[in-house]
């Protein structure tokens, strides 16, 4: 059963990236409606006559409702051989309420039109809804019977800025996903026509659509301006903090293509797979942050029994006279 919870939780972590990237392809191919106002079915049937944009949409809500049942034997599966582990069931609370909650979103997109406001709160709970997943898996393989969890070389505790900045990123990177799907769904992306100047210029304000697509890239080049200086701070300290170090530099390197895939997304006029590789690599830049979220966290666990234990004992402490 171990190994069976382990293998499922690593399906669901595929399965919910597949979700993300086609919950993208719904949006950038116009195939939010694919299925008419009907939901859970597809124009009332349950298997519906083939058409391009009902493909896409049904195959969507196949992929969904699959994932749904991956996340629900690794929610059971995980509480049963993990019993007592908080940080388990926080995982496991995410990952089903942020599933409920997208599925729902979904639901009523369907069959109630949104506004863009509404809309754009999706992805960023897809976003949340991956990490969970991912993080429990982790989780698993580390405690794993026989497993031998990374532990952090040094004694030295992390500065409380580097702490605050970990835990920032994260929460930046929701307000500029949720900018971009904003921005994507009010048909604002081409409201700055050029990359990475806006309409020639470099300030234009932000006033309207232009303000929407605008302040998109002012929070993207913010992120990736805390992201680089949490990697360069943590190449520092890369022999004593090699994973935190690790999922750093990937989380930089992610950035800069999401950047990148960012001005194809405008330069190339949505090509489709240009706004594909911008949901993806948001996804996975998320997880990264997340990761090094949870090992700050857990670091900072540690340190308190850590001091604990180095503190000498009264019967240990010499007098002066020693």
């Amino acid at each position: 059963m171990e190994k069976a919870v382990r293998r499922l939780a690593v399906a669901a972590t595929v399965g919910m990236f597949l979700v993300l990237v086609m919950g993208a392809t719904v949006t950038n191919t116009g195939s939010s409606e694919g299925c008419g106002r009907s939901w859970p079915l597809c124009h009332g049937e349950f298997i519906p006559a083939y058409a391009f944009e009902t493909a896409i949409e049904f195959g969507h809500r196949v992929v969904t409702g699959i994932e749904g049942i991956l996340i629900a034997a690794v929610s059971v599966g995980a509480l049963l051989r993990r019993r007592g582990r908080r940080d388990v069931k926080v995982y496991v609370g995410l990952m089903v309420g942020t599933l409920f909650l997208q599925s729902g979103l979904g639901a009523s997109a369907v069959m109630w039109p949104q506004s863009p406001t509404i809309m754009a709160m999706h992805f960023g709970i897809s976003l949340v809804c991956f990490a969970s997943v991912f993080l429990l898996t982790r989780l698993l393989y580390e405690t794993a019977e026989g497993s031998h969890p990374p532990v952090p070389r040094t004694t030295t505790p992390l500065p409380a800025w580097y702490r605050r900045a970990t835990w920032g990123a994260l929460v930046a990177a929701i307000a500029v996903a949720y900018l971009g799907a904003y921005m994507r769904h009010s048909n604002a992306v081409f409201a700055c026509y050029r990359w990475p100047s806006c309409d020639g210029g470099y300030f234009p304000g932000f006033d309207g659509a232009v303000g929407v697509a605008f302040g998109h890239r002012l929070a993207a080049l913010g992120e990736i301006v805390l992201v680089g200086a949490l990697a360069a701070s943590t190449s520092r300290r890369r022999d004593a903090e090699p994973d935190l170090f690790r999922v750093n530099a990937a989380a930089f390197v992610l950035i800069l293509l999401q950047a990148a895939s960012g001005g194809a997304v405008v330069l190339t006029r949505m090509d489709l797979w240009s706004p594909l590789a911008h949901a993806g690599l948001m996804a996975l830049l998320f997880l990264c942050l997340a990761d090094a979220c949870r090992q700050v966290l857990t670091r900072s666990r540690r340190e308190p029994a850590r001091r604990l234990a180095l503190t000498p004992t009264p019967e240990h402490r010499l007098s002066p006279g020693d």
